[in-house]
This record gives structure tokens, C-alpha cells and sequence, in this order.
């Protein structure tokens, strides 16, 4: 086997592997868990699912074990609850919409299964508005619970404003900005919404990869073969 071979083996094989190295997404996931899962839910979205951005079985069932389903209710007609398991979708935190509306100033935030396909600008236009608050400009007055947004064209929105720098560390030393963690969630949302987008990817990088071995496999045989009859 020749250095070229072993090489392009050695390349194809890393595909296989996890991702070591800490990408938007998966950064923009332990944003989710630790700032934006306060108010929203992903119920279009399992926490197996997150076994993509390369969580382990053992943290999706710690992580769903956090969480609270509910589960009936008992003999009294009180309602009862069970942890969480990763087949289970991400629920609002909210046990019902009225309970959300009356948390919010009668707003009830969006699900963010689908945010970033449904949401003209798809993830770009979230990041924007993450990073658009601004003081509200004299002369403007905002119902309670509206915060001045310069990214929406009615300038307002009933989200406070989610992200302050250094608020969370990232385990890649990733400097956690505001701009940072605007782009980090917004690529994890995107990701979310197109939920087979990064399979189709490592799928085509594998037949890529295999093409290419094939190709040079073929290629020494036939020289051999060749060299052979000389």
C-alpha cells in the first residue's frame, strides 16, 4: 500500500469520528439549554435528536431527566409528572399556554423547532434580532413587557433582551459574546429546523470519500496490471 493510500484512508476514516473540536452549533445547543429553554420549548424536536451535535446517550438521558413530562393525573384528578427520556419532545417550559401568556405580558413565546424555516430570513434574521435592543429613542413610549428592537420594522418585541457578554462559559474557550452566542444559536436553530441537513452532509462527504478511494484503488491496480504485461 502505498503513502498516497494509506492517506486517503486515514482521511476517510475521520469522518466517521465525532467531532472533537466544538462547532456553532453544538455551542449554540448549550445556549439553548442554559438560556433560551427558560421560556421556549422544541416539540417538534426530541432530546435523542441532539445525539447529532455528538451528545453522548449518557448526557441526553441526564439532561431529559431534568426535565418533567406530564404524565395524567392521579386518583384526585391532580395532574402528575414523570422525568423525561430521550424519546420525549422538548416541551415549553410552561405546563400550559394560559400559564405562558400570563408569565409574558399576554405574549406566548414561540416554539423554536421550526423558527429558523418558518421566520422570514431564516437564522440570519434571528441572530439580527438578538442583537438589535436597543434604548428606547426619546419621544417613544412601549406597552409594558416591549423592549425596542431596531431588526423588526415595528421596532418592538416582547422578548427581553436573552444574551449578555460572558454570561455562560463555553468548555472550547470560546469567548462568550453576545455577538458570539447570537451566531451560535442562531446556527443550532438552523440546524434544528433542517434536521436531516447535517446526515445528508456526512453522507455525501462518505461517498465522496469512497469515490475518491475507489478511483485511486483503481488506478494502481490497473498500473499494475499494465506494468505488468511491459
Amino acid at each position: 500500500m502505498t503513502r498516497w493510500t494509506r492517506n486517503l484512508i486515514l482521511a476517510a476514516s475521520l469522518v466517521a469520528l465525532p467531532a472533537c473540536a466544538s462547532t456553532p452549533a453544538q455551542r449554540g445547543l448549550m445556549v439553548f439549554q442554559q438560556v433560551c429553554s427558560a421560556c421556549h420549548g422544541m416539540e417538534h424536536v426530541a432530546y435523542g435528536d441532539m445525539s447529532s451535535l455528538g451528545l453522548s446517550p449518557d448526557e441526553i438521558r441526564k439532561w431529559a431527566a431534568d426535565q418533567q413530562m406530564p404524565n395524567g393525573t392521579d386518583d384526585n384528578g391532580v395532574p402528575k409528572t414523570r422525568p423525561a427520556t430521550a424519546t420525549d419532545p422538548i416541551l415549553s417550559p410552561y405546563p400550559n399556554e394560559a400559564i405562558g401568556r400570563l408569565a409574558n405580558h399576554g405574549l406566548l413565546p414561540p416554539d423554536l423547532s421550526r423558527l429558523a424555516l418558518t421566520l422570514p430570513g431564516g437564522a440570519e434574521k434571528i441572530r439580527q434580532i438578538l442583537l438589535s435592543y436597543a434604548p428606547t429613542p426619546a419621544g417613544v413610549t412601549l406597552d409594558e413587557g416591549r423592549y425596542y428592537n431596531t431588526a423588526l420594522k415595528w421596532k418592538h418585541i416582547g422578548m427581553p433582551p436573552p444574551l449578555q457578554d460572558g454570561m455562560l462559559t463555553y468548555p472550547d474557550g470560546t469567548p462568550a459574546t453576545s455577538a458570539q452566542m447570537a451566531g451560535d444559536v442562531s446556527a443550532f436553530l438552523d440546524g434544528i429546523a433542517h434536521p436531516h441537513q447535517t446526515e445528508r452532509k456526512r453522507i455525501g462527504i462518505y461517498v465522496l470519500a469512497y469515490l475518491a478511494l475507489m478511483a485511486l484503488l483503481t488506478f494502481l491496480l490497473q498500473r499494475r496490471i499494465w506494468k505488468g504485461r511491459r
